[in-house]
């Protein structure tokens, strides 16, 4: 590979990664999903219905405080709803993706694919 073919491929991961930006959804990209939990969870949520906070706890095999503070951050930015439910055994508490949620989840998968095709 050439130093030019090398610098350009360079430049375009770069060009991806500088993409990443906080909350702004300009370019559809939501730097709030790519820590690890909060990644894992709304891909869960992508493929599930309705997942109950004890069953999360278990797939993503972590704390109550931790998932709860990961959870409480996702649904704050509306990319997952919380529903508590009461009825005739102990409450629970069920959560869902938000079409936002969605939206973001894609945004960041077709980011990851701009930045590996970027270093192949």
């Amino acid at each position: 590979m050439t130093k030019a073919a090398s610098q350009r491929k360079v430049n375009a991961a770069l060009s991806a990664i500088k993409s990443i930006n906080g909350n702004d959804q300009r370019e559809g990209v939501n730097r709030l999903i790519y820590e690890r939990v909060r990644l894992s969870l709304i891909s869960i949520l992508a493929v599930e219905d309705s997942v109950s906070f004890s069953e999360l706890k278990s797939m993503l095999d972590t704390s109550d405080g931790n998932l709860a503070m990961h959870a409480r951050k996702l649904e704050e930015a509306g990319l997952i709803r919380c529903k508590k439910i009461t009825g005739q055994h102990q409450p629970r508490t069920e959560y869902t993706i938000t079409a936002s949620g969605r939206r973001s989840l894609e945004a960041y998968l077709n980011h990851m694919e701009k930045l590996v095709n970027s270093l192949k």
